[in-house]
C-alpha cells in the first residue's frame, strides 16, 4: 500500500539549536504511527512543519503525492490538526465551534451543519451542541478539539498530546474514536509521552531524541532492540551473599544478571523456556526461593534504553 504521508529529511533550527535534524517518516491509510520523545526532543516541530505551520529549513512532505510545498492549500485540506494547546472558542456553543472550522474548510452551507452534528456525535457530544465550551470538564474539551479536526474529513490526522490532563473515561471515549477512524482508512501521526498509549494505538512507532529519529519500527521490531524481552524477579530467604551470579548468567537464556541484597533480577530471552532452568539452579545450590515474579519487556523500556533516563526539563 502507498504512504499517505511521506516526510524526507525535514530539518529546523532556531539559532544554534536544531530543533528537528533530518527527521523521515511515512504512514500508509488504515494505520496509526506514534512519534515518542523525551520533552524537547523536537515531537511538536515536526508536527508543526508536516501541517504547514512551521517552515522547514529543508526536507519534503507529500501527502497523496502532493507535495506540501508545491501546493500547500490541497495538502492543508486532507490534514486535520488536534493541536496540545486547546484551540477552541469557549464563549461560542460546541456547534459553532465545529462550523466555524469547517466554513475555513469552505465547506457547503449545506453541508455544513449536517456535518458539524455528525461529528459532535462521533465524540460523544451530540447532547452539548449547544453549550458552551466554558461549562464543559477537560475531558470534553478535547473532544470538542477532535471533533473539530474532523469536521472538513481529512484523510490524514494529526494528534499531539490528545489526552493530557483528561479523565479515564474521555481517554477511552479517545481512544475509541480513533480506532474507528483507522479502521475507516484514516492515516494518523499521534504523540504521546504515555508509552501505553502508542502500546494500544500504534501499528509503527518514531522515536524521536536530539531531533534525530534514533528507532523506527513495529513494536515487536523494538523490543528486539533489548538485551532480553522477559525479566525474572526471584527474593530469597535470608543471607545471600553467597549467590553465583555468575553461574547463573552462564545458564541457556539468560542475557544479564543482578543482584540487590536478596532480590536477584534476570533478563531472559524467552520466560518459558528459560526460567525453569534458573529456578532449578536456585534449587540446586541450596538457595531457599521466597517470592517470584516475571515480566516482559515494555515500550517505556525501550524508550528508555535509547533515550536515556535523565531528566528533560
Amino acid at each position: 500500500m502507498a504512504d499517505l504521508l511521506e516526510v524526507r529529511d525535514l530539518r529546523k533550527r532556531y539559532g544554534e539549536r536544531r530543533a528537528v535534524d533530518g527527521v523521515s517518516l511515512a504512514v500508509t491509510a488504515g494505520s496509526v504511527l506514534a512519534l515518542l520523545g523525551p520533552n524537547g526532543a523536537g515531537k511538536s516541530t515536526t508536527v508543526g512543519m508536516i501541517c504547514g505551520l512551521t517552515a522547514a529549513d529543508s526536507g519534503t512532505v507529500c501527502v497523496g503525492g502532493v507535495a506540501l510545498a508545491g501546493d500547500g492549500a490541497a495538502c492543508k485540506r486532507r490534514i486535520g490538526l488536534v493541536p496540545q494547546e486547546l484551540a477552541i472558542f469557549e464563549d461560542l456553543s460546541a456547534q459553532a465551534n465545529v462550523e466555524l472550522f469547517g466554513a475555513l474548510y469552505a465547506l457547503p452551507r449545506a453541508r455544513l451543519k449536517a456535518r458539524a452534528a455528525e461529528v459532535l456525535a462521533m465524540v460523544g457530544l451530540a447532547d452539548r451542541a449547544r453549550d458552551k465550551p466554558a461549562t464543559f470538564s477537560g475531558g470534553m474539551k478535547r473532544r470538542l478539539n477532535l471533533a473539530c479536526a474532523l469536521v472538513h474529513d481529512p484523510e490524514l490526522i494529526l494528534l499531539d498530546e490528545p489526552t493530557a490532563g483528561v479523565d479515564p473515561q474521555s481517554r477511552n471515549a479517545i481512544f475509541d474514536q480513533l480506532e474507528a477512524l483507522k479502521r475507516a482508512g484514516k492515516a494518523l501521526v499521534y504523540t504521546t509521552h504515555y508509552m501505553e498509549e502508542a502500546e494500544r494505538l500504534a501499528d509503527r512507532v518514531v522515536i524521536i531524541d536530539h531531533g534525530r529519529v534514533v528507532a523506527d519500527g513495529t513494536l515487536s521490531a523494538l523490543y528486539r532492540r533489548l538485551p532480553a524481552t522477559h525479566s525474572l524477579q526471584v527474593d530469597l530467604e535470608g543471607s545471600s551473599a553467597t549467590v553465583d551470579t555468575a553461574a547463573l548468567q552462564a545458564l541457556p537464556g539468560v542475557r544479564q544478571v543482578q543482584q540487590a541484597g536478596e532480590r536477584l533480577t534476570l533478563a531472559l530471552d524467552d520466560l518459558a523456556r528459560d526460567a525453569p532452568g534458573v529456578l532449578q539452579a536456585i534449587a540446586q545450590a541450596g538457595w531457599t526461593v521466597r517470592h517470584f515474579s516475571s515480566g516482559r519487556a515494555n515500550l517505556e523500556d525501550v524508550f528508555l534504553a535509547l533515550t536515556g533516563r535523565q531528566l528533560r526539563d
